[in-house]
């Protein structure tokens, strides 16, 4: 229904006001109660799908990326379209407005999106206010830095978000790898990059002892465009400063083999979808291969099918995440990966 109704007229808004659109429709519907519509079309209760990953029970192994969800507003209704976990943000200290629209693109003929959105969000203690309800699902934390805040100050961004957020979410995302805050993208590099994982892993062993509570896992979201030599500094950093693993990837800025026309893909931003799988996925093949799976992995770019989930567990992921083909191909596609991972442990004999 999704493909053939919904999306068609979705299609024929600009992309950020359908995103808005979509938002309200899924507030409204869950107020009257289509919760439990939603849960009994697309979620899947089964223990096979139980994944025990840096220390939490996720009920499935399908979530839903950062950038959908930024302001943690409907957290838990994304939770009845069946995923597993919802990962919020990016969040950043102060409240900021993004990079001047229009900055969102569909590529059509790709099942492609451009963005440029720039860490558009109300800024991390508005987003902990409605944090602080009940979860229905495990929520993890991108954060980022403002713009405006020179790198050299960048870890007291990123400390100020990890504070704020420590009791409300399961899991942090360090997202040094957007595209669209100048500069940001520099924060991956060898140096500053141990600096910043080092001092988020001192607050984190710091909040646990002071709350009586345990550590949070701490990710790092990486680039897609990271070379091989880059990567291997990647591994080593995880091994260095003893982090819990790694999301592959955000989005790229490589435009190759595209479809679409060039005023569209000519637009400056990061590239999701389709085009994104197979680099994606090498990333995920190359950091287990060489690590030898030494830290888990979240596998997230691309996936518009359930082959290509399967195709990022395969590679070395231990989890997935969704946002563009969710976009595309509507929230049916979180009951068919689902499926499709049941299946396949059936034919394993697991």
């Amino acid at each position: 229904m999704y493909k053939f109704l919904v999306r068609p007229f979705l299609f024929l808004l600009d992309a950020e006001r359908a995103h808005h659109l979509i938002f309200s429709l899924v507030r409204f519907l869950s107020k009257i109660g289509f919760s439990k519509v939603f849960k009994s079309l697309y979620t899947i209760e089964d223990k096979r799908l139980e994944r025990q990953v840096f220390g939490l029970k996720f009920k499935n192994p399908v979530g839903l990326a950062a950038g959908f969800d930024k302001d943690a507003l409907l957290y838990n209704q994304f939770s009845n379209f069946g995923f597993g976990f919802v990962e919020i943000g990016t969040l950043t200290p102060k409240p900021q407005k993004g990079n001047p629209k229009k900055r969102l693109f569909r590529l059509k003929a790709d099942e492609a999106i451009i963005n440029r959105m720039g860490f558009n969000n109300k800024g991390v203690f508005d987003a902990v206010e409605r944090l602080k309800k009940e979860h229905n699902v495990l929520v993890g934390g991108n954060i980022g830095k403002n713009k405006v805040t020179p790198n050299d100050d960048a870890i007291k961004d990123y400390l100020i978000c990890f504070d704020a957020l420590f009791d409300h979410v399961d899991y942090f995302a360090v997202n040094v790898s957007s595209p669209n805050t100048p500069g940001l993208r520099e924060l991956q590099g060898k140096k500053p990059l141990v600096a910043l994982l080092r001092e988020l892993k001192k607050e984190n062993v710091k909040y646990a002892n002071d709350r009586d509570n345990k550590e949070k896992p701490i990710l790092l979201k990486i680039a897609p465009d990271l070379t091989d030599n880059q990567l291997l500094d990647i591994i080593q950093i995880v091994e260095t400063t003893k982090i819990d693993g790694i999301i592959a990837t955000n989005t790229t800025i490589e435009r190759k083999n595209l479809k679409s026309d060039l005023v569209q893909t000519e637009e400056k931003g990061g590239l999701s979808g389709k085009p994104l799988r197979n680099k994606s996925t090498d990333v995920i093949r190359f950091l287990a291969e060489k690590s030898n799976k030494a830290f888990p992995i979240i596998g997230v770019g691309g996936i518009h099918s359930p082959d290509d989930a399967l195709e990022k567990l395969d590679a070395g992921a231990d989890l997935v995440q969704l946002y563009t083909g969710f976009i595309y191909e509507g929230p049916s596609l979180v009951r068919q990966i689902n499926k499709a991972i049941l299946k396949k442990a059936e034919e394993e004999g697991d």
